[in-house]
């Protein structure tokens, strides 16, 4: 497939962002993965990232972000990550792993790098569904960001605004992992626990939320 057209990829190495670069590929975008090290707890899903890259035959690069005031658990190696209990209970309010202005800074960078490029558009992989409850992964929090990028660039001002496009925006867990399998995403590469290890911890609330899509998808966890 002849492919034209540029996107950047923001591409953690989790299920979703996973889900959102075969979305590209599918689409006929020729992608620029960007992972981001902003000192979380652990480099597992940016190991992940760049094994999804090289198996798709996609350019990669890392970020370094640095974030010395914390303000996250995900920053704070002593801070407690929230995890067990019923998954009801997830989204219901901004937990403590929400990183202050993260899909804010990683849309910023990735809007830079689509200018910079020559790249139409920026993929993300938000989902105000089966969510933590980030105010960043919200669909009026992406409206604003596609202002921002039209009114912010010379290519907005241009007539040609870089785009938004968050596939998984609306969609359930199951049905992104569904979705992902049509793809042909291999989720056994990718990597969604908070916490770092040889394995998944299985407890905190995005190993309950991924397990909570397989299981309504009706498949196993190749990750586990």
């Amino acid at each position: 497939m002849a492919r034209s057209k540029k996107a950047v990829v923001l591409l953690s190495g989790g299920l979703d962002s996973a889900t959102v670069l075969y979305c590209a590929l599918d689409q006929g975008w020729q992608p620029q993965a960007l992972t981001f090290d902003y000192g979380q707890r652990h480099n597992r899903e940016i190991v992940s990232a760049k094994t999804l890259c090289k198996k798709a035959r996609v350019p990669f690069q890392v970020i370094s972000l640095k974030m010395p005031w914390r303000g996250s658990s995900l920053l704070d190696r002593e801070a407690k990550i929230p995890g067990a209990g019923d998954v009801s209970r997830i989204g219901t309010k901004i937990p403590s792993t929400y990183v202050p202005g993260r899909n804010t800074l990683f849309l910023s960078y990735g809007l830079s790098c689509a200018e910079a490029i020559g790249a139409e558009a920026v993929m993300i992989g938000a989902n105000a569904l089966d969510y933590s409850g980030y105010p960043d992964c919200r669909p009026d929090f992406i409206a604003a960001m596609s202002k921002v990028f039209k009114l912010g660039t010379k290519t907005g001002r241009q007539g040609k605004p870089i785009k938004i496009i968050a596939p998984l925006l609306k969609l359930s867990k199951s049905q992104i992992i569904k979705l992902g399998i049509k793809l042909g995403v291999p989720y056994h590469l990718t990597w969604s626990c908070y916490r770092g290890g040889k394995k998944p911890c299985g407890a905190c609330d995005s190993c309950i939320l991924r397990a909570k899509g397989f299981r309504e998808a009706g498949v196993d966890d190749p990750a586990i």
